[in-house]
Parts: structure tokens; sequence; C-alpha cells
């Protein structure tokens, strides 16, 4: 006999929701009060999840188990997959020394700080994103921030801010057309909605980039290049999600914003090169020592990287290898839980089907990547590849534990109702819910690491509330999308990542310290225009 989910286990509902944020506060505390590492912040908020799942919401003791192993097990593959190839790919070009020729090269298009934090963490960034999501941008971009010279809980920071504009079109879309597909509401009336709040924040975050590292009256300096690329982005995801799909505006946008600004800067530099307080000044407008042909072959393994992803996420692509993804239940969960009402119109299976796609799954692109470009990486065997996969791997270790058990209390929350608890809370707002809808994607992204996994988490519920209080669902269910990415830079799994890839383990809380502002004002600024958008600016929808 299945278990059947409990929502309200106090008759309260706001009674029930603040005790289903126990894991939550948890993980607050230990991650912003007492700045502990991720791995144990992680480890204690699993505990509390599944002393209050199994004693409060009568969840069983081996489905609790067997769900939170189900979520460790998605976080190992294939979210530490593609994090441990990204940084393998990064680390080869290190120790190669094709890395300092890329530094070289990118400091003749611009030495300043602020205007590489948008080529790499806003641009180039976006295009991974847009390939591939799913924790792969915030890896490589952090990264090679750091390689170039960016104090590492900037480069960090600055990349888990920049992976917001373009999360709800990520992997080619896969966040809209995923809840949509479960919604069963037209893709495209989504996909326009959402291209019509996220342009407002795109627009503005290479200045945001910018004040965060300078203030604001430096950034003042590089106003120009922060408005091209931001209207570059913009513009282009707004024209692509509204009359083109989901699937291409993040991968057109990126390349909007990089030809764009790069061309701008070829006309326009800013009177004064900025760089971090610690760092040299600069002396004068810098010179690349190398040939172009070396330059080009230094690129070389970022360029086949970017490609590879993208043809990996092309759906002919994808359609053509899907025989080779290996599906079966998780044993001792799947189909063993039912959802019930109010989050579901009728008793409904919980499914627990879990996907090994060793062949479709991004990390593998970025680990064919990382073969190819064995060919132009100079003096660098198969041997030194292997070695460098070996010492990556144990240099990600606590990043690997922490992802696997965020990802872990993510499951067990929602297989134990504890996640749609919180969500019915915000759901009794009523006529304010629009101003709330937002708020709980960006819960759901907090929670999940995912704004696929947010959408699929609570799409329904903001579909069935919306249509109670009179309101379009489509824009409470794009919202949920919009405001989920604004919490994907506080997002655990999320900051695990970014502190692997900047080489800053176990200053997991300083980061989530670092992001938790921006994200905030962020999802203020998300939940007020969805508002509008509800009421007086109902005519700015499709």
């Amino acid at each position: 006999m299945n278990w059947i989910q409990v929502y309200d286990p106090f008759n309260s509902i706001v009674g029930s929701a603040l005790v289903a944020a126990i894991p939550l506060y948890i993980l607050f505390f230990m991650l912003a009060v007492k700045r502990a590492k991720g791995h144990f912040a992680a480890g204690l908020a699993v505990l509390g999840a599944l002393i209050v799942g199994v004693a409060v919401w009568g969840m069983p003791v081996q489905l609790a188990a067997s769900s939170f192993l189900y979520g460790a097990g998605v976080g190992i593959f294939p979210i530490v997959w593609i994090v441990v190839t990204a940084i393998w790919v990064y680390n080869m070009t290190v120790e190669s020394g094709q890395f300092e020729i890329i530094k070289s090269s990118l400091a003749t298009i611009t030495e300043d700080r602020r205007l590489q934090a948008i080529f790499i963490a806003f641009a180039f960034g976006s295009f991974i994103e847009g390939t591939a999501g799913f924790g792969t941008p915030v890896a490589i971009t952090a990264a090679m921030l750091v390689g170039l010279g960016f104090n590492p809980l900037y480069a960090a920071g600055l990349c888990l801010i920049a992976n917001t504009a373009p999360v709800a079109f990520g992997a080619l879309g896969i966040p809209i057309i995923a809840v949509a597909e479960l919604t069963k509401l037209d893709v495209m009336h989504i996909s326009a909605i959402t291209g019509r709040q996220l342009p407002f924040l795109s627009i503005i975050v290479p200045l945001w980039l910018s004040v965060t590292m300078c203030g604001f009256k430096r950034s003042m300096e590089v106003l120009p290049a922060c408005i091209v690329a931001g209207l570059c982005f913009a513009t282009t995801q707004f024209v692509t999600s509204n009359f083109v799909g989901p699937m291409l505006p993040d991968v057109l946008s990126a390349i909007a914003t990089i030809v764009g600004l790069g061309m701008f800067l070829k006309v326009w530099q800013p009177k004064s090169i900025w760089r971090f307080p610690n760092e040299p000044a600069s002396t004068g407008k810098a010179v690349c020592n190398y040939s172009q042909s070396d330059v080009i072959r230094a690129w070389m393994p970022w360029v086949i990287l970017a490609a590879m992803v993208f043809i990996w996420g092309l759906k002919p692509v994808q359609d053509m290898m899907k025989s080779t993804v290996i599906t079966f239940a998780w044993p001792g969960l799947d189909s063993l839980i039912s959802k019930t009402v109010p989050v579901v119109a009728q008793d409904t299976v919980y499914k627990a089907m879990y996907k090994f796609n060793y062949l479709t799954s991004p990390g593998t692109a970025v680990l064919i990547a990382g073969i190819l470009s064995l060919a132009v990486l100079p003096k660098y065997g198969v041997g030194r590849a292997v070695s460098c996969f070996g010492k990556t791997v144990v240099q990600l270790r606590f990043p690997i534990v922490t992802i696997a058990m965020i990802v872990g209390l993510a499951y067990l929350m929602n297989y134990s109702g504890m996640s749609s608890t919180l969500g019915l809370a915000f759901a009794q707002t009523g006529h304010f819910f629009p101003l709330f809808s937002p708020v709980i994607g960006w819960l759901g992204v907090f929670l999940t690491g995912s704004d696929t996994s947010s959408n699929l988490l609570f799409g329904n519920l903001q579909m069935t509330t919306a249509q109670q209080i009179g309101v379009s669902p489509e824009l409470c269910v794009a919202a949920n999308s919009s405001g989920g990415v604004t919490g994907k830079m506080i997002s655990p799994q999320s900051i695990s990542v970014a502190t692997a890839a900047a080489n800053m383990v176990g200053e997991e809380g300083n980061l989530f310290l670092f992001t938790l502002k921006h994200s905030i004002a962020m999802i203020i600024f998300v939940s007020v225009l969805t508002y509008l958008q509800a009421y007086p600016l109902s005519w700015m929808l499709p």
C-alpha cells in the first residue's frame, strides 16, 4: 500500500510550513551565521529533514532513506559529472601553459576587470547555460576568472550573480518546455511571458556586476559598455523568446552580446583601467607577446568545449542517443508514495525513475571536448590528461560530498511533502499571490538547485492557484521560472559548484553571504513586476 503525502500535519498550513522549513533554518544558520563548511552544513540539514519528515510528516523511515539516496545519486550523476569534467578541462589548460596565453589575449581586448567579468561570467557563461545548464556555466567561468587573476570570492560570486538572466531558458529551454508539458499550457505563451520579465533583469545585470565589484561611481566609467552588453542580451532574449521559442534565447543572446561588446570595445575603452585593490596598477595598454596561431591554439579547448556542448544539446542529437539512456525504478521508492489534493487534482503515484544518461549528459560532451583538446595542447599527452583527471577528482572530493547531500536533501523534502507544504503556504495569499508567485520559484531553486526541478515541483500549484484567483495561469507559471533564476545564486548546490571551481572549498558560508543580498534584491524586483503584470500592467502580457 502506498504512503500518501501529508501537507498540513498541524491543521494550520502556516504553522506546518514553519516546521517544514526547519532543514532550511539549519542550512541558513550553519552557512550564514556559523560559516561552516558546506558538507558539514548539508549533513546537519539532512539530519534535520530526516527527523522532521519521519516524526512529523509521518514518512516511513525506509522511504525517507531511499528518497535521500535517490537524490544523492542524481547529485553524483549527472551533476558532479559535469563539474568534474569542466574543471578537468580547465586544469589541463593551466598545466599545459595555454591559460597564460588566454589571459594575455583577453587583456588585449580589455585589461579592465569589470569588462572581463561581463565577457566571461555574463556573455560566455550565458552561452554555456543556454547549451548545457545544470551547473556547467558556473563551473567553467568561475575557474576561468580565477585563472585570469580574479579574487576567488569575487570570481565565484560574480559568476553566480551573472548566472541569473539566462537560467530560465537554460539547456536549450528545458525549464520552460518541462513546465509546459507538466501543466499542459501553451509553451510559446509561457516562453513569451518569461521573455517579457527577464529582459528587465538582463539589461541591468552587466552594470550590477560592475557595481558589485567597484561601486556605483567607478561603474559609471564603464556605463557605455554595460549598456551595450545589456541591450544586446535583453533585446535578443525578448525577440527570440516571443517569436522563435524557448530553445534559443540564451544561445543567440550570448552570441549577440559577445559580438556586440567585442566590436564596441574596438572603438571605445574606459579612461582608466580598474583592478582589484591588491593587484598592481595597469602599466598601459597590454600587448600580447604571442603569435596569432598561439592565441588561436590556446582558445581551441574552449571553442571545442562550446561547440561540443551546443551540438550535444540539439534535439536530433539527443534523440539519436536516447536509446543509450539506462532507466530503472529506484528501489524502495518508485511508486510507493502518492501525491494528493490540493497539490494534485486526485491521488497520483509519485514516480522515482533514475536515468543514467552516460552518453547524453552535458558532462560527457565536456569529457569528449577535453579528449579532443589533446590534439591542440602542446606536449600534453594521454598520460598527463589521465593524471590530471585523477588530481581533479581529489581536488573536488569535498564538493562532491556536499552536492550529493544537498540534492539528497531536496529529494527528501520533495518526497516527504515538506516542499509542497511550503508552496501551499504561499498560495494562501489570495489576491497578492502574484506577488509571492516568483518567491515560490525562488524557494524551489534554493531547495533543488535547478529551475527545471522548481518548475516541475511547483508548476501545477502555480497554475491551479492562479485559476482560483482569476489571474493568468501562464503568468504565474512563468513567474515561477523567472523568480527561480534569482534563487540559483544562493542554492547550496550552486555554491558548492562555485567554491569547487574557484578553489575555495570550505568558504561556502562566505560565498552564501556574498550572494544573499543580491538574490533578495532581484527576487523583490521580479515579484513586484509580476504583481504589476497581473493587474495594472496586464497589457504587457501576450
